[in-house]
């Protein structure tokens, strides 16, 4: 990524979960006008299924900090 997209995603990530899915829910969707094959019917629903799962709190949730340091040690 490149600052800007670093500052944009550091500030999508101090918002509150069920915020973020939604945000997560609505990038999905417009990238549907680009590249329909891109995201499936499966993708959108495991979308739809997650977003009940947090909202729901039967979900964890880690911080991206903790995941993004994990990812890049592999």
């Amino acid at each position: 990524m490149n600052a800007r997209t670093d500052a944009l995603l550091d500030e999508m990530l101090s918002l509150p979960p069920g915020e973020r899915t939604e945000l997560l829910v609505a990038l999905v969707e417009s990238l549907e006008s680009v590249d329909s094959a891109a995201i499936t019917d499966a993708w959108r629903e495991e979308l739809r299924a997650r977003k009940q799962a947090i909202l729901a709190g039967t979900d964890t949730l880690k911080p991206w900090s903790e995941v993004r340091s994990r990812l890049l040690s592999q």
